[in-house]
């Protein structure tokens, strides 16, 4: 059985729960309070030497980390990724993008505010302005297709952004400015099963 430690609030965990559920896969998931430092303890780092999660162990005792490599390991051979070289390489292109450009920003943000308690004002300004940049540029792409990677069909690019950006409002980001996204949000939603 496959077993994924996690820590339910996050959004990189809850998008290798929501993949597991999609698949209709069997699963245990150990919960890891971050917060309390749950992820560093040495048990936890000898599973994973990163000290993050999710981390996914497989039935072989194998482990593996990062949020998006476990959801193209999963994802392998399903509708998820694209067959065609070019619409797989645009989806991972926003993969790459999600953990550089987004997460960094909008994550952040809400962590901030909901985690560390700080106030609209105390979280820095460049949080906030690159997370919009962020909005903005999944806006523009969202504004021409129905989906990220441009295909005719949700790819792995979709259910990674959404885990973050459909609570984007809880980091300060207002999403009334990004009608295609919030669009796209209900679609993602939908064509994984996202409660």
């Amino acid at each position: 059985m496959l077993t994924v430690h996690g820590d339910i609030r996050s959004g990189n965990c809850l998008k290798v729960k929501w993949m597991l559920d999609a698949l209709g896969l069997d699963y245990q998931w150990v919960e890891v309070d971050i917060m309390s430092g749950g992820s560093r303890t040495p048990e936890f780092l000898l599973l994973n030497p990163f000290g993050q999660v999710p981390t996914l162990v497989l039935a072989d005792g194998r482990a593996l980390a990062q949020s998006n490599a476990i959801l193209l390991h999963l994802g392998e051979g399903t509708r998820w990724i694209p067959a065609d070289p070019w619409e797989r390489a645009k989806m991972l292109e926003w993969l790459f993008w999600e953990q550089y450009s987004h997460e960094p920003y909008v994550a952040v943000a809400r962590f901030q505010r909901v985690y560390a308690g700080k106030t609209a004002a105390e979280v820095e300004p460049r949080l906030m302005e690159r997370g919009h940049l962020a909005l903005a540029r999944m806006e523009a792409a969202l504004a021409h297709s129905t989906w990220l990677a441009g295909g005719q069909a949700a790819t792995l690019a979709d259910l990674a952004l959404v885990a973050y950006t459909r609570v984007a409002h809880e980091g300060g980001f207002d999403l009334a400015a990004y009608p295609s996204l919030r669009d796209w949000i209900g679609r993602t939603e939908a064509a994984f099963a996202i409660a």
